[in-house]
């Protein structure tokens, strides 16, 4: 079984849901299909969707919810 990684796209904060009083996108061990939203990063005040570039049987998450990210740096890997 392979497993493909998704990096952020840009240096900012992660979150894994929109809001804090909501469920997150995805939670580990979820299924995941090309396009779906997995979590946002934000950069002075802006939000940039973070979406899977693969679908997958399951999606397991490299770092926490409002973790510091770097470009380019593995947020999830996803199980193909």
């Amino acid at each position: 079984m392979s497993s493909h990684e998704i990096q952020s796209p840009l240096p900012g904060t992660f979150y894994r849901a929109s809001s804090p009083d909501v469920p997150p996108f995805k939670a580990d061990g979820d299924p995941v299909a090309e396009g779906d939203v997995i979590g946002l990063i934000e950069v002075m005040k802006t939000f940039q969707q973070v979406t899977s570039t693969v679908s997958g049987s399951a999606i397991t998450f490299t770092v926490d919810n409002e973790e510091p990210v770097m470009a380019g740096q593995v947020i999830a890997e996803v199980k193909a």
